[in-house]
């Protein structure tokens, strides 16, 4: 791949690849990084690819090494959890400002955002055992409408980190899984009409609920095998 060269724009270009091949497991977790190698596959300087590292290893996606380098962030079932319990937590308190701040525009957008998922295809035709890109970047825009009505920064700067956080353990274990029968369209209405009349205690009940189950299941069909243990 080559990286278009800007004075200003190099290092958030190459940052925003790396981050995606980190969250998406293309490159998998406690492989160390070879600098050289990747700098010059991306046509840019080992420096501006250090930066980027950095930057990444704030977000915990890498991990860097006095005298050792970079290497992907190692992933454990443990961690999974903890993620997944805090996350909660967090989108919670972003859900409660969002509801009571919330006004009709607000309301009209989280309508409007269910209805995209719903006209979503859940499949596409290559990888039938997987939803479909379309369909996971519609569930993300429903879940994230819900709470663009909260007017902390930090929390919803602190529910980003988690939530890419979360993500890459989705993506790299999805893979590895046989998905079940679960009905996600019913948890969804059911989010949604709970939003809707802004009945913050069982939205927030219902989001938990919703999050616990994606991480269980990943550890019980098997995705440990990705994780240390």
């Amino acid at each position: 791949m080559t990286i278009i060269k800007s004075p200003l724009g190099v290092i958030e270009t190459v940052y925003q690849h790396m981050r995606v091949r980190l969250v998406t497991g293309q490159l998998r977790p406690g492989e160390k990084l070879k600098i050289s190698q990747i700098s010059q596959d991306m046509n840019v300087s080992t420096g501006v690819l250090r930066e980027a590292l950095t930057r990444l290893s704030a977000e915990n996606l890498v991990v860097a090494t006095p005298q050792r380098g970079f290497s992907v962030a190692p992933m454990s079932a443990a961690e999974l959890m903890d993620i997944t319990r805090v996350r909660i937590d967090i989108e919670g308190l972003c859900i409660r400002r969002s509801l009571s701040l919330g006004d009709i525009e607000w309301e009209s957008a989280v309508v409007g955002a269910y209805h995209r998922l719903m006209h979503t295809p859940a499949r596409d035709g290559h990888r039938q055992a997987l939803p479909s890109a379309a369909w996971y970047g519609a569930h993300n825009h429903f879940h994230d409408t819900i709470v663009s009505a909260c007017d902390s920064p930090w929390l919803l700067k602190l529910r980003e980190q988690l939530q890419v956080q979360g993500e890459r353990y989705r993506l790299i274990a999805a893979s590895m899984i046989h998905h079940d029968e679960r009905d996600l369209d019913d948890e969804h209405k059911h989010l949604l009409d709970a939003v809707t009349s802004r009945n913050a205690d069982l939205t927030v009940e219902l989001i938990g609920a919703h999050f616990l189950q994606t991480a269980e299941g990943l550890q019980e069909r098997g995705a440990e095998i990705w994780l240390d243990k």
